[in-house]
């Protein structure tokens, strides 16, 4: 992050957004359908996710530092709109053959499970 230390007269500094950031999320804009609607979310001291739903519904995302900065890079980027996990965008949401096994980790490539531990099993 970068922030704009003179003074302006601006009661608030600049904030920059990270050009590897925007550069990934133009590309993604790109492949997707030419737009994308991003839902910007806090995830602790990792900082915050930009999650991209691609036009095809395709998903995406990126971690930056702070709110400030997802908007700057959302801002930057022109055919990228902000919106929160409303239906319209949960509706056209399709992940990417083999996501779910990403996602999974080891757990997906596994043929055994143990047995569960709840009595259920």
């Amino acid at each position: 992050m970068t922030v704009d230390t003179q003074d302006s007269g601006a009661a608030a500094p600049t904030v920059v957004a990270p050009p590897r950031t925007v550069a990934a999320v133009r590309k993604f804009v790109a492949e997707h359908g030419g737009s994308a609607t991003a839902v910007v979310q806090p995830v602790g001291y990792a900082g915050v996710r930009i999650t991209l739903v691609g036009a095809d519904g395709v998903l995406g995302d990126e971690v930056v530092a702070d709110i400030a900065t997802a908007d700057a890079v959302v801002e930057a980027v022109e055919g990228v709109s902000t919106s929160g996990w409303e239906r319209s965008v949960t509706s056209i949401v399709t992940p990417r053959e083999g996501h779910w096994k990403k996602m999974a980790g080891w757990v997906a490539n596994q043929t055994r499970f143990p047995k569960a531990r709840n009595g259920l099993g």
